[in-house]
């Protein structure tokens, strides 16, 4: 006795196939050419060489494209077992059409060719569409709504099967499957699993103990794999159950916000504590919330947050069920059996285990540095010492290519020697970032020699540490830092902007301040003009978003450089080195995030929105401590120290520039 069976290298397919090898038959496979080796792979995993019978064939051909002879030597198949089809919500139309209806239709046309003797047919709770209510499993035809594609290519197939009379058939209705209830197994990131990766990110951010405010969105039906698996293969060899269909589905629906919150509590994430029910949304004027969603300013918002989400925009729609589903059929076919499904407590922690180290999108992503910048072309300022220095030999080691920018040539050329010393590549363009006409020559020189800046590193910097009281006749401390902090660093964006919008690809970092966090006195000229960048960067990252044109700012503490040596209490202060900064420039060009920040400097935000008088207090003691250095009055004095008590403050709050 042999069986015939398509979809068998797929999820359910092969769950369903490793049951009924523990009968006496054979199996007949349909695979296509390109999945033979995946099919020996489950051979093998199956033990069941000389069991399994590769029939190469094609989904989408009539008659499945089998030849007469082979169709000749499938004539002692008995049953088919039809599980071929795209169950993707997000699939193209005629995706659908051409898996699920034509699919369907050939494989009928070569059941016939066989002579089998009856058709076992894998459809979907997608039947019943948007039908109000309870959809027993004699309603097929209900006049139901048919949302999408997929509604109605599953609709359309299994009417094809039922439409035939040729053979007896036998029709399943899975609702929402997941992994194996046992092993958490699954094979791709649908339906519940788009859930998973913003439920991880909530955990990274958020305590767990922490209270959520979230929608209420309907009901759900989530079974097991290996529940579908056992009730088709039970089902399937009882006698008198043709012409019926079985609905494969939990006989009372779970919540969607019981559903999120059990796999919540798998990941030990917060949970929904306080839910906005979807009653609330229809309660408003009829057509209101449709017609908010048709304005084109909400579809991108929507899209935008579900992208960042990694939810597709389409199975947000579907979430909630119209239509609860009778299974009493279901129950009387198992009735005596063990077969059952279990609640998803019991198992959604195997779910979530299972997805964390095995599906997770995250795992296959290149998350290296190398391979952000392999190939890569960095445009740096300030590259010829310090920070700059060593972030270029880093992106050089990676396989970079570092642009490197700074007014003196002699010390550039020394840092491409050392770069091209290890086998590395880098470009020396000499230019002053504070003069904006030498800025456009720059940009000009190397959009001429290279084909593109992929990156742009805005690390050229001007740090004064004075008191505004010593200012009162310095303004040009203010201008000369604004003409190179700001103004410079702007012009620089502004010249590769229209090559990186043009390319929709680009990253910029900009070198701030933990200072622009802290508010630290003393470095009223500095902050300004590293603020003014910061708010420059913001403002213009949402204008070039759509063109996939990105910023971080880094919020960089304390660091040994040459900037910083006229102030001589810093010899004593705990700082960064010149490589641990340049980590994180490599760090904001591998994962490009918004913002890279300190916790003190995160703390010092805090403490200026929640406590502002306290937060200035505490800086006005720090004015007192650390008074304005020799250098800041344009003196020197060789026994300039820090204090006990300053260094004792300093190591306190590691990292800022006091």
């Amino acid at each position: 006795m042999t069986y015939f069976v398509t979809g068998a290298t797929g999820f359910i397919g092969r769950n369903l196939v490793e049951r009924l090898l523990k009968r006496d038959v054979d199996i007949a496979v349909l695979v296509r050419e390109s999945s033979q080796d995946r099919l020996a792979e489950l051979v093998e995993r199956w033990d069941a060489e000389g069991r399994i019978r590769p029939v190469v064939g094609d989904l989408q051909q009539p008659r499945l494209g089998l030849s007469d002879d082979t169709i000749a030597g499938l004539q002692d198949v008995t049953e088919v077992f039809h599980l071929a089809a795209m169950y993707d919500m997000t699939a193209s139309d005629e995706l659908n059409r051409a898996l699920n209806v034509e699919g369907t239709l050939y494989t009928l046309d070569a059941a016939r060719a066989m002579g089998a003797q009856r058709f076992h047919h894998v459809s979907s709770i997608a039947v019943a569409g948007m039908y109000q209510g309870l959809f027993r499993e004699d309603m097929f035809d209900e006049g139901q709504e048919l949302p999408s594609a997929y509604h109605r290519t599953k609709f359309e197939s299994e009417q094809l099967v039922r439409m035939q009379n040729d053979m007896p058939w036998r029709v399943y209705r899975p609702a929402i499957v997941v992994g194996d209830s046992q092993t958490g197994e699954m094979d791709k990131v649908d339906g519940p699993y788009y859930l998973f990766k913003p439920i991880q990110r909530l955990r990274h951010y958020v305590p767990e103990w922490f209270p959520l405010i979230g929608p209420e969105l309907g009901a759900t039906n989530i079974v097991p794999v290996d529940y579908v698996a056992d009730a088709i293969d039970h089902i399937a060899h009882l006698p008198d159950q043709d012409g019926n269909a079985f609905h494969l589905a939990a006989s009372r629906p779970i919540k969607s916000g019981d559903a999120l919150n059990a796999f919540c509590r798998a990941a030990h994430a917060p949970e929904l504590q306080m839910r906005v029910d979807k009653g609330l949304l229809d309660a408003l004027p009829k057509g209101t919330l449709s017609m908010l969603m048709k304005l084109q300013f909400a579809k991108d918002m929507r899209a935008t947050f579900l992208a960042e989400l990694g939810i597709p925009d389409v199975v947000l729609d579907y979430v909630g069920l119209e239509s609860t589903f009778d299974t009493r059929d279901t129950e009387r076919a198992l009735d005596g059996t063990d077969i059952a499904v279990p609640p998803l407590d019991s198992y959604a922690g195997k779910l979530w285990d299972y997805w964390e180290r095995n599906l997770d999108p995250d795992l296959f992503k290149d998350r290296s540095f190398e391979g952000a910048v392999n190939g890569r072309t960095v445009l740096i300022t300030g590259a010829s010492a310090g920070i700059g220095k060593e972030a270029a030999i880093k992106i050089a080691r990676a396989g970079g290519i570092p642009l490197l920018v700074a007014r003196s040539e002699d010390k550039l050329e020394a840092v491409k020697k050392e770069i091209e010393n290890f086998g590395g590549t880098a470009y020396v363009y000499p230019a002053d970032i504070a003069n904006l006409d030498d800025v456009e020559r720059l940009v000009k020189d190397v959009l001429s020699e290279h084909a593109a800046v992929d990156y742009l590193v805005n690390n050229a910097g001007r740090s004064i540490r004075r008191s505004v009281a010593l200012s009162q006749d310095r303004f040009h401390d203010y201008e000369r830092t604004m003409q190179l902090n700001y103004f410079g660093a702007i012009k620089l964006i502004m010249e590769l902007l229209p090559h990186m919008r043009e390319r929709k690809r680009g990253h910029i970092v900009n070198v701030s301040s933990i200072g622009v966090q802290a508010n630290t006195p003393r470095f009223s000229a500095y902050i300004a003009s590293k603020a003014a960048l910061d708010a420059f960067s913001r403002v213009t990252a949402t204008e070039t978003l759509g063109d996939n044109v990105t910023f971080t700012t880094i919020h960089m503490p304390l660091v040994k450089t040459d900037m910083i040596a006229p102030t001589k209490i810093y010899d004593s202060f705990p700082t960064a080195s010149a490589s641990e900064a340049g980590d994180l420039i490599c760090e904001a060009i591998r994962a490009r995030p918004k913002e890279l920040n300190t916790r003190l400097g995160t703390f010092g935000v805090l403490m200026n929105a929640l406590l502002p008088r306290v937060s200035d207090q505490i800086l006005h003691t720090a004015y007192k401590l650390f008074p304005d250095s020799a250098a800041a009055k344009g003196a020197e004095d060789p026994a300039e120290r820090a204090s006990v008590e300053q260094i004792a403050v300093a190591n306190l709050m590691k990292g800022v520039h006091w």
